[in-house]
């Protein structure tokens, strides 16, 4: 016999609620409304899909309270709604973090390194922006951005005479802070969030870096990009 789709829907529903139990550490009489309400000042993902998860509350009263037999309930949730839930449910219990999506080897270089090199970087890998360092600090990222205001505030004689170094570049960044450290256990669903709030507050972000812990010094594992995240929608 196939499961229907309201059993269906009550195993996820059952499955959600546990996992914001866990996540709001609130005592399991209060309702799954109030739960929502604590879970998403914590969980990125609760955040997007809040009006649904409400909706899925009320959803459950319907099939749960008015129930006249054992194998009859006065709702079926449509498919699209079973396959939402589920897909919210997988989510929630097995999050999908930036580790998992866009670990890779980073190509860095050093800020005393020529702007020549970086851009054979650019030209070969298609990148973006290139991450700096010095003796084995992080210094910044340089931009297309930041090479045009290198180049427009050279003359052509300067041009075909000296050979800058990446740190000259960086120096013409007119916005350096430009990126932001993120550990490598965050959402998918939060890092787009970053991106999201820093246009919203004016202070666009070129890239989130991937360390194990966030930390700016540690070994830089991946990086991310708005474009990045366009792709996987």
């Amino acid at each position: 016999m196939a499961v229907k789709n309201s059993d269906r829907f009550i195993v996820a529903y059952n499955r959600i609620d546990k996992a914001l139990v866990k996540i709001t550490d609130m005592p399991n009489h209060l309702s799954f409304s109030r739960r929502i309400d604590k879970a998403k000042a914590k969980n990125a993902l609760i955040r997007r899909y809040e009006d649904e998860l409400r909706e899925f509350g009320s959803l459950r009263n319907a099939i749960v309270h008015n129930r006249t037999g054992l194998n009859f309930a006065i709702a079926e949730p449509h498919d699209v709604i079973v396959e939402l839930i589920e897909m919210i449910e997988k989510e929630l219990s097995h999050p999908l973090t930036v580790k998992d999506l866009f670990k890779r080897k980073v190509h860095t270089l050093q800020a005393k390194e020529s702007l020549a090199t970086g851009l054979k970087l650019v030209r070969e890998k298609k990148f973006n922006q290139l991450p700096i360092y010095q003796k084995g600090r992080f210094i910044g990222l340089i931009t297309a951005n930041g090479i045009m205001n290198w180049l427009a505030d050279q003359n052509t004689e300067n041009i075909s005479r000296e050979i800058p170094t990446l740190f000259d570049v960086y120096n013409h960044e007119k916005r350096k802070n430009t990126y932001r450290f993120v550990k490598s256990s965050v959402s998918v669903y939060e890092a787009e969030e970053f991106f999201k709030r820093s246009i919203l507050n004016g202070k666009r972000l070129e890239a989130l870096l991937i360390t194990e812990n966030g930390g700016k010094d540690e070994k830089l594992i991946g990086i991310i990009t708005p474009l990045d995240l366009l792709k996987l929608d």
